[in-house]
């Protein structure tokens, strides 16, 4: 957080990362309902950054529509330069707070329910949106920013319990390999060990090694092993944990 605020205002960097946080951990778990509510609230505090920024007056519960008629005013003097970088951001912004308005995501409706396919669009412009505004704003070295997206995104797995010193996988139906995904997806950016690994998964210890060895393959490349001997997720290790494991995240 230190690193958005300044320039950022404390309290609204906070709530765009609790807000773009929440969408994802809703949006793993299949729970389509909420990224579509939330996508709102997350263009509302983005807004209100952006104007925040460029005309460098705070108001902290300024209406979106207000931000971004300032953003797109070519009548007003404009901190953020060049000027297209705000006004894409603004763009995007607009698109996600009518469409979620327009597809009645925000009212009961008789005619829509929220769907996988509606909640996953609100979930990739969101999460371009975020991302281009830690390229944009970032204060310290670009290359950490993937990095914090990764942090940020150390979800809670529903199905994963800690009960003291003990991490277990509460499910029953999972193959050795998914089991190690899991189990990585819980560990975030730190990983385990090939010893943590071997304790926490509830399968033999052979099919552990078989698991780390075919994820580690290059037909699989979804775990790598870091320097220091920890294993964690790949990119296409989170790939796959997003679009074929997240229903598995959850309690049975």
């Amino acid at each position: 957080m230190s690193q958005l605020a300044p320039p950022f205002h404390a309290l609204l960097a906070t709530q765009l990362v609790d807000e773009f946080v929440s969408m994802e951990q809703r949006f793993i778990q299949r729970d389509w309902e909420p990224t579509e509510l939330d996508g709102g609230q997350f263009c509302e505090v983005l807004a209100r950054i952006l104007y925040h920024v460029d005309s460098g007056n705070l108001n902290l519960s300024k209406e979106f529509d207000g931000c971004i008629k300032h953003i797109q005013n070519d009548q007003v003097s404009h901190t953020i330069l060049p000027r297209h970088i705000a006004l894409h951001l603004c763009h995007v912004l607009q698109t996600i707070y009518k469409f979620r308005s327009q597809r009645g995501a925000i009212h009961i409706s008789p005619t829509y329910s929220p769907n996988h396919m509606d909640s996953k669009f609100l979930i990739e412009a969101v999460r371009w949106c975020f991302s281009e505004t830690l390229r944009i704003f970032w204060n310290g070295d670009r290359e950490h920013v993937a990095k914090a997206i990764r942090e940020l995104l150390h979800f809670d797995v529903p199905c994963i319990g800690s009960f003291e010193n003990v991490i277990l996988v509460q499910r029953t139906d999972l193959r050795p390999d998914e089991e190690v995904l899991v189990l990585l997806h819980y560990a975030g950016e730190v990983g385990f060990t090939r010893m943590q690994l071997g304790e926490y998964a509830m399968c033999s210890p052979a099919s552990v090694t078989r698991s780390i060895q075919k994820l580690l393959s290059p037909q699989f490349r979804q775990i790598v092993q870091l320097t220091d001997g920890q294993y964690r997720l790949t990119d296409l290790g989170a790939k796959r944990i997003r679009e074929e494991l997240s229903d598995k995240l959850l309690l049975q």
